[in-house]
């Protein structure tokens, strides 16, 4: 396979390992040293939950490395992706920060560092910014800077959080009004799984496993039935690091569900369906149409299925980098999506880089171009 060939691939969902000593030298003057956190020589990130601490498992090796730039280059020629799209580590907890005015400071603070550490020294690299959804005006105002100034793909919702309202609220509305506007992408991801009855759930693994489908889930029947999709047309959405099984689930179950409990709604504040349409038709219809966009991993059972049923359109490709991987695992991801007989061609191109272009919408890969490569 030729370097070209191997490069036309873009990682939809990877992860920086968050620098906090740097991170800190980025907050205003008055925020630092001030806070618990601080003066114990800590985050400025809440912690992601209490079930991924306080106890021992075992992790492939190389997994959760402590990558930096240089780390995540080599990655990139190892496993021969063009591009990958940077979410947060520790960012993955924003949810849970219940001060607004650290939330401003601290989502600003990690969008000027990945933008000067990552986005800023290389074209291989984008960015899925946080903004501060506990003050929507002002999470509008860093969307907008991140996207218009920084050239940021878009921001990234957690699926969980401290008194967070299901993500279809009206809190949200002026965020996904303001990424229509700038035709840029919201992305939800999970990784803080406290408060879905699993909080005294042992072993780890099961926690893991249910924890990003379940937030998913639930985040996606929040923007779903309160009709997201209809009040912005323009919006596009993305659902990371939760596999492609749970669309289906949400398929089935909320075409049943709808159908024997139809909400009475005379001021029209939920979806809206077309006559003769149902809830699975009408998912199927946002899939085809752009709006809808879902993370996949290249060794997934249900993954043949959710193309049949689904189409390829929504599936992201995604690496997970650093975490739980390495670069010999994303091989062999990548090697069983080429290898699936159940897939057309024109499916895997789709998974591999088509619909990540489509939803952070991407030109072809700069780093390539500027080589000279014919991609």
């Amino acid at each position: 396979m030729s370097t070209a060939t191997q490069h036309k691939i873009i990682d939809g969902d990877g992860h920086v390992m968050e620098d906090i000593a740097t991170i800190w030298k980025y907050m205003p003057e008055e925020y630092v040293g001030k806070s618990f956190s601080d003066a114990r020589g800590r985050s400025p990130f809440p912690p992601i939950d209490h079930l991924h601490t306080a106890n021992r498992h075992f992790t492939p090796k190389g997994a959760f490395a402590n990558v930096g730039r240089e780390g995540w280059e080599v990655f990139l020629e190892e496993v021969g992706i063009g591009t990958t799209v940077l979410y947060t580590s520790a960012g993955l907890a924003f949810g849970k920060i219940v001060s607004r005015d650290w939330a401003i400071e601290l989502a600003r603070a990690y969008n000027n560092w990945i933008y000067d550490t990552y986005l800023s020294k290389s074209s291989r690299f984008k960015a899925m910014g946080l903004i501060p959804l506990q003050e929507p005006a002002e999470a509008v105002i860093e969307l907008r800077r991140i996207v218009r100034d920084l050239g940021f793909c878009g921001a990234m919702l957690p699926s969980m959080g401290a008194n967070m309202p299901h993500l279809g609220s009206e809190k949200y509305w002026p965020i996904y009004g303001e990424a229509e506007r700038l035709g840029c992408a919201i992305a939800i991801h999970g990784g803080a799984h406290e408060n879905l009855l699993m909080d005294d759930l042992t072993p780890y693994a099961p926690v893991n496993a249910l924890g990003h489908p379940m937030g998913q889930m639930i985040c996606f029947a929040g923007i779903v039935f309160n009709g997201i999709f209809d009040k912005f047309p323009g919006l596009r959405l993305g659902f990371m690091e939760a596999g492609s099984a749970w669309l289906l689930t949400c398929m089935e179950r909320f075409t049943g569900s709808w159908e024997s409990h139809v909400q009475y709604d005379p001021r029209g504040r939920f979806l809206q369906l077309r006559k003769g349409e149902k809830i699975i038709d009408y998912i199927l219809r946002h899939i085809d149409e752009g709006r809808i966009f879902v993370g996949c991993e290249g060794e997934e059972l249900t993954i043949s299925e959710a193309v049949r049923i689904a189409g390829n359109k929504p599936f992201v490709f995604s690496t997970d980098y650093p975490h739980e991987v390495d670069a010999e695992t994303c091989k062999h991801e990548l090697e069983e999506l080429r290898e699936n007989s159940e897939l057309s061609t024109d499916d895997k191109e789709a998974i591999l880089f088509r619909n990540s272009q489509r939803f952070y919408q991407l030109t072809l890969w700069g780093h390539f171009e500027e080589k000279g490569d014919d991609t």
